[in-house]
Parts: structure tokens; C-alpha cells; sequence
């Protein structure tokens, strides 16, 4: 008997994974990025980055994992978004470049380090910036014909999709405050417990600003949100109850909870995005299904996927183990 398997769904699933634990994992390093410019000192700023030297590139497997599985399972994807966000996306990648530049020479140069401290805030700055903005250009749909993009090179540059933008911003500037806490001792960890409050009530503020904005600009999430049997609900509650949480171990100065709560605040958020958007993954047109590729095809790259993907967890989850700690200004951890 054969049986009958959804393709096109074991890919949706794979892909969100990725593009969850790329912003997860990336997220907090940019993050650390974003808050380098107002560190309180320079022995602070080395324990920044001393924190996130270790696995930084090993973060970003995840978002070439996604790609190149969005790529082969989802080719219209590619087709109409590419087009549609090629300048977002080249500012994305001209981020993350000048951000691992600076990895590699900030550590070398004397005179010339506040180059490379700008550098490294900047390229973090500008990827989390577009990431955020890309997401609202997500939100708000894309104008197509014949599978085809028709609209601007910069139609994705939008009031909406500069809030999102922010608001990406000001999360991975939060997630990167609780990563320093959980990563670091003394003046600046106590520098980051207290940028937490207003970090997530400016977090929240766009958060809900974005939530009452985004029914005018799609109606399909209107519906969805506020039809009577709507259980989507459930995740902005959940979000808000990891948020208080997050709120209450800071001011209980707890190292570790902090970060987790952070975490749970980004995934309770993506999976309302999702739910909000879902079936549609080029909106607000095409579905899953329209725009997957030849189940053959998809076959064909799950069973390497299915091989890659838990070496790429193994190492991650060693990585991190190796490097688990607190680290220091002059020395790696201890």
C-alpha cells in the first residue's frame, strides 16, 4: 500500500526550522553587533565579541540551509521574491560581510580598531535592518502577474516594512542584551540587565503598532485573525506571557532565564506570522503547493537534507557546549 505523503508540507516544515534557528541563532550576534557602539568601554566591547567569536559563522549554515532548500523545493519562491527584494537582499549580505571582516581584523588592528567597532556595528545594524524590512515586504504581498514579479526595485521599501524593519532591530538588540548577561560578569553584564526593560518595551510597542498596521495592509490576516473560531490568538498571548516572564528573571537578575525567555518571545512571534499567513507563501497569491517543485525533485533534495541536517545540529549543539561559559576581555572562557 502506498502511502501518501505530503512533499510540499515536510518541506514547509524544514525551511521554517532553518529560517527559525537562522534568526535564533544569528539574531543574538547581531544583536551584540547592534549594542557594540554603546558599550561602556572598550574591555566591554571585547567580551562582546569575544562571546560570539567562537560561532558566529557556524550560526549562518542555518540561513544557507534555508536558501538552498527554498531553491530546490520552492522555486517560484525564488522566481517572484529575488526580483521583488534584490536590493534588501544585497544590503542583507553587504551586512553580514562587513560584520565577519570585522571579526577578523578588529582583533589585529591598534590605531585602526574604532574602524573595525564601526564596522562590525554597522554591517550588524544594516543586515538586521533589512532582515526586518524584507519581512514586512513579506507581510504586505508582492505585485505579480504569470508568476512573474511586475512591481518596482523598491516597492519593498515601504512605511510598513521601515517599521518592521525597526522592530527587528530593537529584538535582536534585545536577544543580544540577554546573551550578554548570560555570557559575561561584572560592569558589563550589569550594563545589559539594564538595557532589557526598555529594549523589550520598545520591543513591544512596535510590536503592537505592526499588529494593529498589518490588517490594513493585507485583509487576509484581518480575516484570519478575527474569525469566531480563530485559535491564533493563543500565540500573542503566549508571546506577552514570555515577555512578562523576561521582564520578572532580569529584575531577579537571573543569567540564563533571561536569554531563554527572549527566545521563546521570537518563536511564539514567527509562528504568529505564520499562522497569520499560512497557506500563502508568496502572498497573496500563491500557495505552498503552487509554488513547490516536482515531487521527484523534492524527494531527491529531502534525502540529502535528511543527511545534512543532523550533522549540522550535532556540531552546532558541540559548538556551543565546547564554548559554554563566561569569556573574559583578554582571554577566550574560562
Amino acid at each position: 500500500m502506498a502511502l501518501n505523503i505530503d512533499l510540499t508540507m515536510i518541506w514547509a516544515v524544514i525551511i521554517a526550522f532553518g529560517v527559525v534557528m537562522y534568526v535564533l541563532l544569528d539574531g543574538f550576534d547581531l544583536g551584540v553587533g547592534i549594542l557594540f557602539p554603546f558599550a561602556p568601554s572598550e574591555t566591554s566591547r571585547d567580551e562582546m565579541m569575544n562571546s560570539v567569536a567562537p560561532v558566529w559563522d557556524g550560526n549562518e549554515t542555518w540561513l544557507v540551509l534555508g536558501g538552498a532548500g527554498l531553491l530546490g523545493a520552492f522555486p517560484l519562491v525564488y522566481t517572484i521574491l529575488l526580483p521583488a527584494l534584490y536590493i534588501g537582499v544585497f544590503l542583507l549580505l553587504a551586512g553580514l560581510i562587513f560584520r565577519g571582516v570585522a571579526f577578523e581584523f578588529r582583533f589585529k588592528a591598534n590605531k585602526s580598531r574604532y574602524l573595525w567597532n564601526w564596522s562590525f556595528a554597522g554591517g550588524s545594524t544594516v543586515a538586521a535592518f533589512a532582515q526586518g524590512a524584507v519581512v514586512g515586504a513579506y507581510i504586505e504581498g508582492f505585485e505579480t502577474a504569470s508568476k512573474v514579479y511586475i512591481g518596482g526595485p523598491l516597492d519593498w521599501l515601504t512605511p510598513f516594512s521601515v517599521m518592521t524593519g525597526f522592530g527587528l532591530l530593537a529584538g535582536y538588540a534585545l536577544l543580544g542584551a540577554t546573551w550578554i548577561i548570560l555570557k559575561t560578569e561584572g560592569r558589563t553584564q550589569e550594563w545589559a540587565y539594564r538595557l532589557v526593560t526598555p529594549l523589550l518595551a520598545v520591543v513591544l510597542t512596535v510590536f503592537a503598532v505592526i499588529g494593529i498596521w498589518t490588517p490594513y495592509v493585507d485583509p487576509f490576516v484581518y480575516d484570519r485573525w478575527f474569525d469566531n473560531m480563530s485559535t491564533i490568538w493563543l500565540l500573542p498571548t503566549l508571546t506577552l506571557f514570555c515577555a512578562w516572564r523576561l521582564w520578572v528573571s532580569a529584575r531577579l537578575r537571573y543569567e540564563g532565564q533571561p536569554f531563554v525567555w527572549t527566545v521563546a518571545v521570537f518563536v511564539f512571534t514567527y509562528l504568529s506570522l505564520l499562522a497569520a499567513k499560512w497557506p500563502y507563501v508568496v502572498p497573496p497569491t500563491y500557495t505552498l503547493w503552487e509554488a513547490a517543485s516536482h515531487p521527484g525533485s523534492q524527494l531527491f533534495l529531502l534525502i540529502g537534507v535528511l543527511f545534512v541536517t543532523p550533522i549540522v545540529l550535532a556540531y552546532t549543539t558541540w559548538t556551543y557546549w565546547v564554548f559554554r561559559g563566561k569569556v573574559g576581555a583578554d582571554a577566550g572562557y574560562h
